[in-house]
């Protein structure tokens, strides 16, 4: 595996953590880790997407990172 395959495999891993978190109720979908997991790892996938030039996946991890990020920044404590 190459730099790239990593960045993308960490970054699929950390949104998949946060998803296994939320459904075994360990995170909610308002928690912080739960947030920064989606930011982090959609941000790094979209990073991976960008180094492949695939645009598909450009384009759906550069939401997610949005949203997530959106997410934060309105987070009420």
């Amino acid at each position: 595996m190459n730099v790239t395959d990593w960045i993308g495999f960490l970054g699929v891993f950390q949104i998949l953590l946060a998803y296994i978190l939320n459904v075994t109720g360990k995170a909610s979908n308002k928690s912080l880790t739960f947030i920064i997991l989606n930011i982090t790892g959609a941000g790094m996938a979209c990073l991976a997407s960008i180094l492949l030039n695939y645009w598909p996946f450009i384009i759906l991890e550069g939401v997610w990172a949005m949203v997530s990020l959106y997410a934060l920044v309105t987070r009420k404590t």
